[in-house]
């Protein structure tokens, strides 16, 4: 199915658990055309399913290509998938299981379509086009909704036999602490993601510890927003900046977990979170891995912000798309 023409286009999308986005590249990866809308997992499986395709041809509309011009879709998502058949095998923030994505988009488009976990999406666009280029193995952590984890070795991405890993918000750091998404206690999303924070920011507001972000979003963990939070910061709320600080502390004090099993050239922070506060990231991750690494790993690690931004996992799935293809229709790397 993959159209090898001068003016085959690429479509990558973001799914997120909170919104999707579709971008469509031409064949040296430029950006043509884009759509973002809400994900409302809510709705159940079938209407995302509806909004996923419809975003897809709202972006190849912008970008004023026909469809018959597309040649891979590849699709990044926000937990384990089976790349191998292109199968969503859990979603624990949208209660979704085995849902064969590969197939519907192939049925529905006429191409190659590839579904790649999020994160393994975002890190190999970092690898290919930005904060990471050239480096023989790279440590990429997004946190956002959820933590998601990745690693890249000499280019290739490091995966299980049939499903995706480095589920890094998943790692237990507190036994028997705070309940996870994915139903088990402790994990490192537990108490670092952007929706962990909210909460205790939310709770800092119906304290009275907070007015900045009081007068920003209330008390609704709707509105408690990555950009909210950093907004709140810059008005003057220590308290909001306390709790985003120990959240990137323990994040770094995972990540220098992980430099002792993998020893990475570079770890390579993205998603919204550091996005909106990419200073305070930084600097509280940086001290906490060279902190948390063992004394031969000291020194042998760069952190680095993600520079691709919103468009890191959507340009990531579509680069793998084309690798897919090259490859002559096997998933990639």
């Amino acid at each position: 199915m993959t159209r090898k023409s001068e003016q085959a286009c690429w479509v990558g999308f973001d799914l997120g658990g909170t919104k999707m986005l579709a971008a469509v590249f031409d064949g040296r990866f430029r950006l043509i055309g884009t759509a973002k809308v809400k994900t409302k997992g809510q709705d159940g499986l079938r209407a995302v399913l509806s909004r996923v395709s419809a975003t897809i041809r709202a972006a190849l509309a912008e970008a004023r290509v026909p469809a018959g011009r597309v040649a891979g879709i590849g699709v990044g998502f926000p937990g384990p998938v089976d790349p191998e058949r292109g199968i969503i095998l859990a979603a624990p923030n949208l209660g979704w299981r085995n849902v064969p994505l590969r197939r519907v988009l192939e049925r529905r488009f006429r191409c190659r379509a590839i579904v790649a976990n999020d994160v393994d999406a975002g890190t190999y666009a970092e690898y290919r086009f930005g904060a990471a280029r050239g480096a023989r193995s790279v440590l990429g952590v997004f946190p956002g909704t959820g933590i998601g984890g990745a690693f890249l070795y000499e280019g290739r991405l490091i995966r299980g036999r049939r499903v995706t890993c480095m589920e890094f918000g998943h790692v237990t750091v507190e036994p028997g602490g705070r309940r996870c998404g994915c139903g088990r206690r402790g994990c490192l999303e537990a108490v670092a993601s952007r929706l962990a924070i909210s909460a205790e920011a939310a709770a800092a507001v119906y304290r009275g510890e907070a007015p900045g972000l009081a007068r920003e979003a209330g008390t609704d963990l709707a509105d408690i927003k990555s950009g909210t939070l950093a907004k709140a910061i810059r008005a003057g709320d220590r308290v909001v900046e306390r709790i985003v600080r120990d959240a990137a502390g323990r994040l770094g004090d995972a990540i220098g977990g992980a430099i002792n099993l993998l020893a990475p050239d570079v770890v390579v922070l993205g998603g919204g979170l550091v996005e909106a506060l990419p200073r305070l990231f930084l600097h509280e991750v940086r001290r906490a891995a060279e902190r948390k690494a063992m004394a031969p790993f000291a020194g042998s690690f760069r952190v680095a912000t993600a520079r691709l931004g919103d468009l890191a996992t959507a340009l990531g799935a579509a680069a793998l798309a084309a690798d897919a293809a090259d490859a002559g229709g096997r998933t990639a790397r």
